[in-house]
């Protein structure tokens, strides 16, 4: 039997049981013998049982880090709506196995509570990662940046519920126009000459890519605009 294969039998064991007995009542035991291994085995692949819910937050993190981290200056902003879909395509990918989570943890309120510590580490990295984008220190830079992650992360926990209610039939569209709907709430700070975020006054236009109609996306642009000339 392979790595892979023990600790999908020990998934689906622990889900069976979770939704047979509840999730309090389940014990470590009690998920080894329904997957057919012994205790120790169990904690070669999982460090709780808490950890069977939520098993690949680390390295998603570590993935949207990456993917943050491999970004310049002038394409921050895609490198944030590019972290934002992997997050959501990971979901997606898991499929039914998302959908049993997402059931559990609306019963369980330690499991609530841990998915809150969860999306709280996702907000933190993306607001390390704007505040040090817009190059600018202070206490109102410092609320920008965090406006902006909470703004993003709302975003991309938004389309997800929706797709775990079956409310939505293309759900990585659905996270594309509300990246969109959100980057264009924030003023694009200048670059300076070293190409970091500069404070200074000036417009700056940035040019994206887009599907979406000319007339649709006028409003926004003014929006920016505005913002621009107001500060």
């Amino acid at each position: 039997m392979t790595k892979g294969s023990t600790r999908e039998r020990l998934t689906q064991a622990a889900f069976s049981l979770f939704d047979e007995r509840g999730y309090e009542q389940t014990t470590i035991d009690d998920v080894a013998e329904r997957a057919g291994v012994g205790r120790t085995t169990f904690f070669r692949h999982y460090r709780s049982k808490e950890e069977v819910i939520f098993p690949d937050h680390d390295r998603l993190l570590a993935t949207i880090r990456d993917r943050l981290a491999g970004s310049t200056h002038a394409t921050a902003l895609v490198a944030v709506s590019d972290a934002v879909r992997i997050v959501l395509m990971h979901y997606l990918d898991e499929g039914e196995l998302a959908l049993r989570r997402y059931a559990l943890t609306s019963k369980v309120p330690a499991l609530r509570e841990r998915e809150i510590v969860s999306v709280a580490r996702y907000q933190r990295l993306f607001r390390e990662f704007i505040s040090d984008w817009m190059g600018d220190t202070g206490t109102s830079a410092s609320l920008r940046a965090e406006l902006m992650a909470a703004n993003v992360v709302a975003a991309h926990n938004h389309v997800l519920r929706r797709w775990l209610r079956g409310q939505s039939t293309d759900p990585v569209a659905e996270v594309d126009d509300a990246m969109r709907e959100v980057l264009a709430l924030f003023p694009v700070p200048s670059v300076s000459a070293d190409g970091r975020g500069s404070g200074g006054d000036g417009t700056t236009v940035v040019v994206l890519r887009s599907d979406t109609d000319i007339d649709a996306l006028l409003p926004s642009l003014r929006h920016l605009l505005q913002g621009d000339a107001g500060s």
